[in-house]
């Protein structure tokens, strides 16, 4: 029988690896910078992540995403990974957490 895995602890495992993610240009994680939109795991235990970048000229457009779904995978229990990138809506800078924006000064 297969183990079963709680999901809200996967979640957890997977906020965490995001969060050891940085933006190449700006010293703070793609969690705090509020690029990631929506976290999915399906019942098989694959994880869907909708992001998106600070422009769609991002000179990491190619290899971020690569980088999160690589991390993600590599979490026990997670069977598949997949990166969706959106530009709907933009990203903005009121989309960071407080502790970016205080990170950079910006508070």
């Amino acid at each position: 029988m297969e183990q079963e895995i709680d999901t809200n602890q996967l979640g957890e495992e997977i906020v965490k690896k995001l969060k050891t993610i940085y933006d190449p240009e700006i010293p703070v994680d793609i969690y705090e910078l509020g690029l990631i939109y929506d976290v999915m795991v399906n019942t098989d235990y694959e994880v869907k992540i909708l992001m998106t970048l600070t422009s769609p000229n991002c000179p990491v457009a190619e290899s971020l995403p690569r980088e999160v779904e690589e991390k993600i995978k590599s979490i026990a229990g997670v069977k598949g990974a997949e990166v969706e990138i959106t530009f709907d809506p933009p990203w903005s800078k009121d989309l960071m957490s407080e502790e970016a924006k205080l990170e950079l000064g910006m508070l």
